[in-house]
């Protein structure tokens, strides 16, 4: 059952089936998990469910509104709001999702991604406050085998992280002077334009695209989302190219 309204005004209990239409994946018809959304008509829908759909389709499944003829995953993009809200009206889904992402890494014997392993550590914090048992900061970084950081200069380390290169196969633009850089799993192919704009000194990023395997990126996409669907079984880094617009060219 979920509580809606301001905790100092009067709440209104609402059951959580009267909901469900708006927080459940058409596709897959369960609660939505890493919820994304087609930039043409807002429907939304779990990220893996919609990407195994576009594969073979270029239609909304919702609505069936074209979303892009030969390119419609770069027309779809994480929606952190929808996913905030499903995670708050639906108990224990979140707990529930991050262990299973833990128990898969495990079970094919690979390291649990940095973002898993701070979620598993909160989560733990939060549960032994509702039993009264909290612990101190101190003694929970201690436990976890972590040191206490700065809040001010995280700058995302404990993220799961992306070993890139960046090549440029354009005689139009110049070449990065380091091409090979390491940043969050959660940043995007955009945050990925704006550095090499600032680094080459070009007046917008709108004038880049960035490819993967000879596919344009669409802007929202994650860095994780990238080697997820494109260099997935490949070595690292991840080989990213950039070029001027095709407009511009």
């Amino acid at each position: 059952m979920a509580v809606l309204g301001n905790p100092d005004m009067l709440t209104r209990k609402i059951k959580l089936c009267h909901i469900n239409a708006h927080i459940t994946c058409r596709l897959c018809e369960g609660y939505l998990i890493d919820a994304t959304t087609v930039t043409e008509c807002l429907h939304t829908f779990c990220r893996s469910c919609l990407v195994k759909y576009l594969e073979e389709n270029n239609t909304c499944p919702t609505c069936r509104i074209v979303i892009h003829q030969s390119h419609p995953l770069q027309y779809i993009g994480h929606d952190r709001t929808m996913q905030d809200i499903v995670y708050k009206l639906v108990p224990g889904l979140q707990e529930a999702e991050i262990k299973k992402q833990r128990d898969f890494y495990q079970k094919l014997g690979m390291e649990v991604p940095g973002d898993i392993k701070g979620e598993l550590c909160n989560m733990k914090t939060l549960l032994d406050q509702r039993n009264g048992d909290a612990k101190s900061e101190d003694t929970a970084h201690k436990e976890a085998g972590e040191e206490k950081p700065e809040e001010d200069n995280d700058y995302h380390r404990s993220d799961e992280q992306v070993s890139i290169c960046l090549e440029c196969n354009s005689s139009k633009l110049r070449g990065l002077k380091r091409k090979w850089i390491r940043c969050s799993a959660q940043a995007t192919v955009l945050h990925l334009k704006k550095f090499i704009a600032k680094k080459l000194n070009l007046t917008s990023f709108n004038e880049l695209d960035i490819l993967c395997n000879e596919e344009i990126l669409g802007k929202d996409h994650t860095l994780k989302f990238v080697v997820v669907t494109r260099w997935r079984f490949k070595k690292s880094p991840l080989l990213l190219h950039y070029r001027p617009k095709m407009d511009l060219l």
